[in-house]
């Protein structure tokens, strides 16, 4: 019988995203989006026991208080994103494997405007989309092409730590919350006495965390977050609704003079059916954008990206027509993620 070990190399060797261990279904896996079973079935007893063999006897007892656990499990140096959870009095776990090369912009075949955001000085980059869409890897990206070219300290609150880097150009700390830290809320309350430029917060999570960020980002800080929003109107609309109704106007001002930009990803298969490819809807906070949000007017800034294009600036529309033109997905594929099927018709 196959390990756990064994079953995540045969994911790691196949390109895998996501091994889901538990549950009614045994164990699954995913590739290029879809979830298949594995091979192989095991007992109930077999999967618990794998499940809680990356647990620590302090997580352990945690799990037994009714309480999610996210960790890093590392086998021989190759890393594992896990989120432990009880469905139905199961234990069931999903894992996502970390490849641990940081591939660059170029590899991953993104809009030249993302290297130019990593070249600011101060403000907000959000990078926005649904869970497995890709943030994490082009936020590593971003990361790691200031890591190459700046001579910085770059700071990253993550819960978990995903990917680690390796120092080039620029000093980096990466804390992972309730290992190095207590608390996403205190890591971000202590970062303006570490000296960063660049900050990176896993996610904008909560009211407290949100908060910060966008003080870290107006006190002349480099900040980079995600959301689990789709499309630029939304996620603005997602941050100042976090705030209670006599904030929220002094939040869209605040939020207008820091942020940067909002960039939603979402991953599409590919037409020869083999990966993934990124399609990205791309906000730049111009002025006209910035009065928008002070205005709450947020439903008009998707003709402002549209108009944008010379900026860098690009729908999700206009991403998935670019692509579909040049073969890389299918109309289907194309229609099936556009975010206004009419408008995209009409393109194409």
């Amino acid at each position: 019988m196959q390990s756990l070990n064994d079953i995540l190399h045969v994911a790691r060797e196949n390109n895998y995203s996501d091994v889901h261990l538990g549950g009614q279904n045994n164990i699954m896996i995913r590739n290029n989006g879809i979830l298949y079973p594995y091979e192989h079935s095991y007992s109930v007893d077999d999967v618990v026991a794998m499940i809680l063999s990356m647990l620590s006897i302090s997580q352990k007892e945690k799990l037994e208080q009714g309480k999610d656990i996210d960790l890093v499990y590392v086998e021989n140096m190759n890393r594992y994103r896990v989120n432990v959870y009880k469905e139905r009095g199961q234990l069931c776990a999903a894992l996502r494997i970390i490849y641990e090369r940081i591939r660059s912009l170029d590899e991953l075949h993104l809009p030249p405007v993302l290297r130019q955001l990593t070249q600011e000085n101060r403000g907000l980059v959000l990078l926005t989309g649904p869970t497995g869409s890709g943030k994490s890897t082009t936020l590593a990206a971003m990361i790691n092409e200031i890591n190459q070219n700046r001579k910085c300290h770059i700071l990253t609150i993550e819960d978990p730590i995903e990917y680690v880097y390796n120092q080039e150009q620029a000093l980096i700390h990466q804390r992972e919350v309730e290992f190095d830290v207590e608390s996403f809320d205190m890591a971000l309350k202590s970062a303006l006495r570490e000296d960063p430029d660049v900050i990176l917060v896993g996610e904008m999570r909560d009211y407290e965390t949100i908060q910060a960020v966008m003080t870290l980002a107006e006190t002349g800080h480099l900040v980079f977050s995600t959301l689990h929003t789709i499309g630029a109107a939304k996620t603005i609309d997602r941050i100042v609704d976090v705030f209670p109704p006599h904030k929220q106007e002094q939040i869209r001002t605040q939020l207008s003079g820091v942020l940067n930009a909002v960039v939603t990803q979402q991953l599409i298969p590919t037409a020869n059916g083999n990966s993934r490819v990124a399609a990205l809807e791309i906000m730049l906070a111009t002025p006209a954008v910035q009065n928008l949000i002070r205005e709450n007017k947020g439903h008009q800034i998707n003709s402002l990206i549209q108009t944008g294009m010379n900026l860098g600036m690009q729908s999700l529309n206009m991403c998935l027509a670019s692509l579909m033109r040049q073969g890389v997905i299918t109309k289907d594929a194309a229609l099936q993620y556009s975010d206004n099927v009419s408008e995209l018709q009409q393109m194409i």
